[in-house]
């Protein structure tokens, strides 16, 4: 292996999994089992369980415990499990971050806390609080265009020195700024942006925790390999072999409608359903989404 290949205490290749919900809207256990297996054997070795794409925000503490314990008993220790264990109520986060735990997570996803906007100080003293309340590693999650608020470079500083804070999942879509902080903090990054996933591994980042993973799980091993290998010119092939089917499901439309519509044309999933107040994708989204599915041979 090359000796500047990074650590990677969450993977390479993490896929942000849907959450399967029956058409009446009850979540569907067996499905994310059956998803599960199948993204471990297209080549992802972390999967990511009650996170933005599996719909955090509308599922309830009984089915994010459900979902934990049957992921991690489908594929075992051959996939890092990560929960998603965000809140913009700090004592919520941890009701969420101990249960995780107890079902058997790998390790916990934590958002900064929406919509409060907190100050720099309470951000951390969020996180801090989250971190401290059980023994699983984290993975910081920066998306200030969903939270309102991003993490400064000096709380990221502060956070860094915690022991059990190893990683950023980083969708600023800011690669330089990236590059500078995890030379200085030494944290792993990941992709959390899809259309950045080439750029971010060419700069150093772990991998990449992808909802078009749920198609590409096999192209971005591939990717990250190539990166690995020194060889960014494959690499970036894959990443341009790639890009119709990124665009097609992040391009415009919601990313976990779009990827279910995916999933649900491919056959992967028996229904696309969201949950309020998400919507399915309107008839002509899933049409030229299938168009292209079609024409890259993903149906």
């Amino acid at each position: 292996m090359n000796a500047a290949v990074p650590s990677r205490t969450f993977g390479s290749v993490s896929v942000a999994m849907v959450t399967p919900f029956h058409a009446d809207g009850s979540v569907d256990v067996d499905t994310a089992q059956r998803l599960a297996v199948e993204l471990v054997d297209a080549g992802c070795d972390g999967l990511v369980v009650n996170g933005t794409t599996g719909e955090s925000s509308t599922t309830h503490q009984p089915e994010k415990d459900a979902l934990v314990r049957a992921v991690v008993e489908a594929v075992g220790d051959r996939a890092m499990v990560v929960a998603g264990a965000g809140s913009n109520d700090t004592a919520h986060a941890v009701r969420i971050a101990k249960s995780a735990e107890r079902t058997g997570a790998h390790g916990l996803l934590v958002v900064t806390p929406y919509y409060n906007r907190p100050s720099q100080a309470g951000v951390v003293t969020h996180i801090r609080t989250i971190a401290d309340s059980t023994d699983l590693p984290v993975m910081l999650y920066d998306i200030p265009g969903r939270t309102g608020v991003a993490i400064s470079d000096e709380a990221l500083d502060q956070l860094a020195e915690h022991p059990l804070i190893l990683a950023v999942k980083d969708a600023t879509g800011d690669v330089p700024h990236g590059f500078e902080r995890m030379a200085r903090t030494g944290l792993e990054f990941y992709s959390g942006d899809d259309n950045l996933n080439f750029a971010w591994l060419a700069h150093g980042a772990s991998g990449v925790v992808s909802v078009v993973g749920h198609l590409l799980a096999g192209a971005y091993a591939e990717m990250v390999a190539e990166v690995d290998d020194g060889d960014l010119v494959a690499a970036r092939g894959v990443a341009n072999r790639t890009r119709a089917v990124v665009n097609a499901i992040m391009g415009g439309g919601q990313g976990a409608v779009m990827v279910k519509e995916a999933l649900h044309l491919q056959g992967r999933l028996p229904s696309p359903a969201v949950r309020l107040p998400l919507v399915r994708a309107a008839e002509d989204e899933i049409a030229a989404l299938g168009a292209v599915l079609r024409q890259e041979g993903h149906l």
